[in-house]
Formats: C-alpha cells, sequence, structure tokens
C-alpha cells in the first residue's frame, strides 16, 4: 500500500515535514563527517549567497526556492521542516541531496545499491496542532536535545548565525521569545500529548 506522504505535486507557500531513513532501518550516518557532509549540502543548495564547487562551478541555488525552517538528523533518519516557495523547490532540494549523499556514503562505505528507504515523505502541514508542535517533534528527536550538534535547535536558541537556516521564517512560526521557545520544548507533558498527534502521521514511515 502507497504511502500516504509521498507527495508528488508541493503547493507555493506551504509548509511541509520532509522525512526519510536508510534502507531496513540501517543507520546512514556513523560518524562526525557523515552528519556534516549532510549538512553541507544543504548549505551548497540553500545559503543565501550562491555556492560553487572548487572548480569554480555553481551549485544549484534554491534559496528563493525553499526555506530550511528546523532540521534534525539522527543515526538512522533525518527530518526537516520547510517552506516551499515555488513548486520546483522541495523536488529539486531533496533530489540533490538524496543523489549527493548516496555518492558520497556508498564511495566512503564501500557499498551499492539504495542508502534511503524509498522516496522521502512529506507531510503537508495544514493543521494548526501540527504546524505549533512540528519543531518541537524534529528537536527533541534525540534524548540529549539541549547539546545535541546534529539539529537547529542549538542554533535557534543561542541565535547562531546559520545562512542557510532560514531564522526570520522559524520565528514567524513560532510567536515567542527565545525563552520561551526553550520552555515549549521542555514542557514534556505538553510535548507528549503532541506526540501521539505528530507519531500517528508518521506511522507509515
Amino acid at each position: 500500500m502507497p504511502s500516504r506522504n509521498v507527495i508528488k505535486e508541493f503547493g507555493e507557500g506551504s509548509y511541509y515535514h520532509l522525512y526519510n531513513r536508510g534502507v531496513n532501518k540501517d543507520r546512514i550516518f556513523h560518524d562526525d563527517q557523515d552528519y556534516a557532509t549532510f549538512l553541507n549540502f544543504l548549505k551548497r543548495h540553500l545559503s543565501k549567497e550562491p555556492q560553487s564547487d572548487r572548480l569554480g562551478r555553481s551549485y544549484k541555488h534554491l534559496y528563493k526556492d525553499v526555506a530550511l525552517i528546523s532540521y534534525c538528523l539522527m543515526p538512522n533518519h533525518f527530518h526537516l521542516f520547510v517552506l516551499n516557495k515555488t513548486q520546483r523547490g522541495i523536488e529539486e532540494l531533496m533530489r540533490s541531496i538524496a543523489t549527493s549523499y548516496s555518492i558520497y556514503y556508498n564511495k566512503k562505505y564501500q557499498r551499492i545499491g539504495p542508502l534511503f528507504q524509498g522516496r522521502y515523505k512529506a507531510s503537508l502541514i495544514e493543521s494548526e496542532h501540527y504546524f505549533a508542535h512540528i519543531s518541537r517533534y524534529i528537536h527533541r528527536n534525540p534524548s540529549n536535545y539541549r547539546t545535541y550538534s546534529y539539529s537547529s535547535y542549538q542554533a535557534l536558541t543561542k541565535g547562531w548565525d546559520v545562512k542557510w537556516l532560514n531564522e526570520a521564517e522559524f520565528w514567524n512560526t513560532f510567536d515567542g521569545t527565545i525563552e520561551e521557545y526553550i520552555d515549549f520544548v521542555d514542557d514534556y507533558d505538553d510535548f507528549k500529548e503532541s506526540l501521539d498527534f505528530i507519531s500517528e502521521d508518521l506511522a507509515d514511515t
């Protein structure tokens, strides 16, 4: 049965929760280099200024097509919360990242075949409840979320200038201060209630 969250057409100006995991639930990140490489692929396409390779060839510049609002990379899966600005934004970004990272991973670990469990999933965020809680769900994936290196939580709560993370758009989605967001993420009882709602949407991954 096809997944209900495999979307083929994306609406302009719409918010999406994107996620995927390794084939057979295998790890897709093993060490710091793996995490850093995946994040670098986000940086090369989503930085405000166009990025180029060592030979001066420009990477696909998608800054005006899709905004990354928050993210978390876990050992065998990842989550991205994005605003799709143009119809081509998400497709272009995810195709580029999946292809580049799979090539990197297979070469490094001397393997062949698909790395990810099929096409990435994309959940259109339509309900206010989902919209209000998705960044907290993403950031609380790791148990040590306050100090975890591979999510956007620290950048957002410590005011780091990460030019490929759209912090302005993030604060448009959360009506409060940094301190209030920290309290919001820390509120486990409220988080537990929202977890059931979001986990139901992810049940077919």
